[in-house]
This record gives C-alpha cells, structure tokens and sequence, in this order.
C-alpha cells in the first residue's frame, strides 16, 4: 500500500535560464538557491509492518466466513426449494406424505395422543 502513495518520479527539471531572461539573475539566482536546498525526507513506512500480521489474519478468517456463507447460501437455497415444493402440492397433499417428508413431526404428534394431551 505505501508503493501507492509514494511517487518515485522526479519533478521536471526548471529551466532556470528561461526565467533569468525574464526576471533577472538575481532574483532567480535567489530561489535557485532556495530550491536546491530543500530536502524532502524519504517516507519510511513504520506502519504496514504493524498491521500486515493482522490484515493478513482477517483475509484468512474472511475465506473462512465466506465458504461458511457460501455453504449456507446452498443450505438455504435447498430450504427455500423445499418450501416452494410443499407449497406448490400442499392442497393435494395428504397427511400421510407430508409424514413422510417431515417423520419428527408425525412422532410428535403420535407421542401426544398417546399420552393423550391435547394441546389444553
């Protein structure tokens, strides 16, 4: 990321001579020697190093959240499926086949008469 923000290109170079015929020796002369005292400071980056271990601990658990979504995606999608199924047949559908698709609930229910609760 620091590669990005810092450019390595150098500025073009002034033409000193052009303004000098302009505006005179002197005064060019002047911030030529301003210009070439400055020094800019090499960026040195303290901080990706910091945080590199810590991105790339969160990058790992991001693939592992994603297969997660997307194995729960495909379990919903089945789900939703399902449903559409029992709602597309459920007017012609007799108990005994929705027993059949859904045998938990035919134990509840046969658990209940049996202990003969009747929901009051």
């Amino acid at each position: 990321m620091a590669k990005l923000l810092v450019s390595e290109e150098k500025p073009e170079p002034i033409d000193w001579e052009y303004y000098r015929k302009g505006i005179g020796p002197r005064v060019v002369d002047m911030y030529k020697e301003a210009y070439d005292s400055i020094q800019v400071p090499k960026f040195v980056d303290t901080v990706t190093p910091q945080f590199k271990p810590k991105f790339d601990a969160l990058l790992v658990e991001l693939k592992e959240a994603e297969q997660q979504s997307l194995k729960e995606t495909e379990r919903l999608d089945k789900e939703i499926a399902e449903v559409q199924e029992l709602k597309k047949k459920i007017s012609t559908m007799t108990a005994d086949e929705y027993f059949q698709k859904h045998p938990e609930l035919k134990k509840k229910f046969d658990d209940e008469i049996r202990n003969d609760y009747w929901g009051y």
